[in-house]
């Protein structure tokens, strides 16, 4: 099967949507698949790049927003998106993240185009303000007839149905996973005799609790002396824990190392005797699960799919989103920790080797896209839900109208036929061959095995 993912988040920018798709990616290659990937421009990063084993990245130049977001523009990307689905003969297309413009944009263009579309959710929203109503609403018009919808927790589903209108049958549940050969315990027992180190690893945000972790680390180091804070990330509240630095004279014990590379995550996890997490809103929370494989005992929020990951031996959680309730369950892990109170790490790093895996997050993934039916008539496009309103409803319809006309006035401007198609070459990692392109060779591959899913 040739199968898009299209997403505004990739690399080289850095997050738990990135690595999703990039890993996805990977373990749907080695079975059998043509994976392309599009996102827009990074810096000097424009054009088509190969990222291994075999992954083609299209990198398309767009206007931006906010926050790595492209500007939205239903008009103007249709054509550059038509032409990819096209040349690349893509029979899937699979968005990710209700942040994502380009994501939007795309599944609509293939919608439109008759091509099957998937959505994964990674993200949790609210329902109260503006920004989230807007947003809601959008999610309801795209969502609505899309073939299936994949979220990565429970909690995540309840959010997803509730902001598109969705019945509950057409989510999926799929969590996260992580490799869990990167994600080594350290070979040596740390010393917690004359330190403790609390690691971050987070986006420097507000929902990532940054305004939470301002207020916790002045009194975990009053309280014990030993403890220093290691931080990585960063973001626009970096300021704000640099001054909490200054204001108590804590430049010794509090290290902030800005962006770290994906290569080097691991290298810092295990330098930490505890993980922290201050996460205010949560879908799947995988730096927790990157820590506990690396045998790192972790304090956290209890917020969305967090108290879903992990079974409570494994994580404490604190029982309320505040700095004195994470204060609290941090003074009892240090406890824990100084009465060698703590799972060992590699039963740790075994748990999640056997909970959490990228071969089992693509076969259920796989199962998923087998499953899709037949897209429905163009005219079908046009039925909205009456619970999007009757003025949106008029809005997505004239919407939907525009983007026909401007697909059709391509279609005569630059027929189908006259789109060269890529060719395809598949390279078994195992073997090292190599197989002609074939349309069929991913999807009987696919039939195979739809018996080892679940």
């Amino acid at each position: 099967m040739h199968i898009c993912f299209i997403s505004d988040f990739f690399y080289p920018n850095i997050g738990g949507v990135e690595c999703h798709i990039y890993n996805l990616a990977q373990k749907l290659y080695k079975r059998g698949h043509k994976i392309v990937v599009i996102t827009h421009q990074y810096d000097d990063k424009v054009g088509i790049r190969y990222l291994k084993p075999f992954i083609k990245v299209y990198y398309i130049p767009m206007v931006m927003a906010l926050r790595h977001v492209a500007l939205p523009s239903l008009i103007s990307h249709m054509p550059i998106l038509r032409h990819i689905f096209i040349r690349e003969q893509i029979e899937l297309v699979h968005g990710h993240s209700a942040f994502s413009v380009l994501s939007t944009e795309g599944l609509i263009t293939a919608k439109l185009l008759g091509i099957k579309t998937v959505f994964t959710d990674h993200s949790l929203f609210g329902f109260n303000d503006f920004g989230a109503i807007m947003t809601n609403k959008l999610l309801e018009m795209n969502l609505g007839d899309l073939d299936a919808v994949i979220c990565v927790s429970h909690v995540s589903k309840e959010n997803t149905v509730l902001r598109a209108k969705l019945p509950p049958s057409k989510v999926r549940v799929i969590p996260n996973a992580i490799d869990t050969s990167l994600f080594l315990p350290a070979k040596a027992k740390l010393d917690h005799q004359d330190e403790i180190i609390v690691v971050v690893m987070s986006r420097l945000v507000h929902r990532k609790g940054i305004g939470l972790l301002g207020d916790i680390i002045p009194n975990l180091c009053a309280h014990d002396k030993r403890v220093r804070f290691l931080i990585g990330g960063d973001g626009p509240l970096r300021l704000s824990l640099e001054e909490m630095r200054d204001q108590h004279r804590l430049h010794e014990r509090i290290m902030l190392l800005g962006n770290v590379p994906n290569s080097e995550v691991p290298n810092v996890l295990v330098k930490g005797h505890i993980f922290l997490n201050t996460s205010l809103t949560e879908a799947f929370c995988m730096a927790i699960v990157e820590a506990v494989s690396c045998g790192v005992p972790v304090v956290s929020t209890a917020v969305g799919g967090i108290v879903e990951v992990f079974p409570k031996d494994l994580v404490c959680l604190a029982k309320e989103c505040t700095a004195e309730s994470l204060l609290s369950c941090l003074i009892e892990t240090i406890t824990r920790i100084d009465n060698d109170d703590i799972i060992p790490p590699h039963e740790m790093h075994d748990m999640v080797r056997n909970m959490y895996s990228w071969e089992d997050v693509s076969r259920r993934t796989e199962k998923v896209y087998m499953e899709c039916s037949p897209t429905p008539f163009l005219a079908d496009r046009l039925k909205f839900p009456k619970s999007t309103g009757a003025i949106c409803n008029v809005v997505f319809k004239c919407l939907y109208v525009l983007a026909i006309i401007v697909l059709y006035i391509w279609q005569c401007l630059q027929p189908e036929d006259d789109i060269d198609k890529a060719p395809y070459i598949y390279h078994d990692p195992i073997s090292g061959k190599e197989t002609k392109d074939n349309p069929d060779f991913g999807m009987s591959h696919c039939r195979e095995t739809l018996g080892e899913t679940h």
